[in-house]
């Protein structure tokens, strides 16, 4: 009977560990970039699957993919709409890969309730992750994969540059988490990340929103006090 009174209140309280190392995970100092963070999903039951058009993308077919799929997705330009107000942001041509992974995912409205999750006021916000679970699913049916970093452009960490995190994995060629970007908020830019993370677009309208967003109250980890929403991100012309 012990047992029995005892086990659920384990479950809780492991639940509550898990979901504050997840929060925990971001923390870094205000001039570096937080790897890609999200949270691990609790098992489900199995559903039918449902056939996709497109295939579950891996480090060995994700390139290959981005190749053939730039060719005839040249969107540029997308709009995200924040509890803040709206960021529409260009993206470069030059950063193909990028900018054809960033159009997938926002035609497979991946970016939809994600959240900008940490937040450097004088440095950067950073979106794309979240603490909902549904995310973890979302993630699981495109697939997981990494982005070769494609640094050699001309592009810079200018105020309002739109770049890209490396993954949670720990690697001397800082490939990139094609879930996540991070936009860079400082008024002089932030120069010293050049050369290790791929500059792939550029805020045109709306830094007055990611002014306002750099300005909310974060926890200790760098995690907004009160979650602030990507409600949805759409291509724009």
């Amino acid at each position: 009977m012990r047992f029995q009174l005892l086990f659920p209140m384990f479950i809780t309280m492991g639940l509550l560990l898990l979901n504050c190392e997840d929060k925990q995970s971001s923390k870094k100092t205000n001039t570096t970039v937080a790897k890609d963070s999200t949270i691990a999903a609790t098992k489900k039951k199995s559903k039918k699957k449902i056939p996709s058009e497109y295939p579950k993308l891996t480090d060995d077919n994700a390139m290959e993919f981005f190749l053939e799929y730039e060719k005839d997705n040249k969107e540029d330009k997308v709009r995200i709409t924040t509890d803040f107000g709206i960021i529409d942001i260009q993206l470069y041509d030059k950063t193909k890969f990028h900018r054809a992974n960033f159009i997938y995912l926002t035609k497979r409205n991946y970016f939809n309730n994600t959240q900008f999750y940490r937040v450097v006021n004088n440095f950067v916000i950073q979106g794309g992750s979240g603490d909902g679970y549904n995310l973890y699913d979302k993630r699981k049916k495109i697939g997981r994969y990494l982005l070769p970093p494609d640094t050699k452009r001309g592009y810079i960490h200018k105020r309002g540059a739109v770049s890209m995190p490396s993954s949670e994995i720990e690697n001397a060629y800082k490939l990139a988490s094609p879930y996540q970007f991070f936009i860079v908020q400082k008024s002089d830019g932030a120069l010293h990340l050049d050369g290790d993370y791929t500059v792939f677009g550029e805020v045109i309208s709306g830094m007055d929103v990611v002014d306002k967003i750099a300005e909310v109250e974060t926890d200790d980890g760098e995690w907004p006090l009160k979650n602030v929403y990507i409600k949805k991100v759409e291509i724009i012309d």
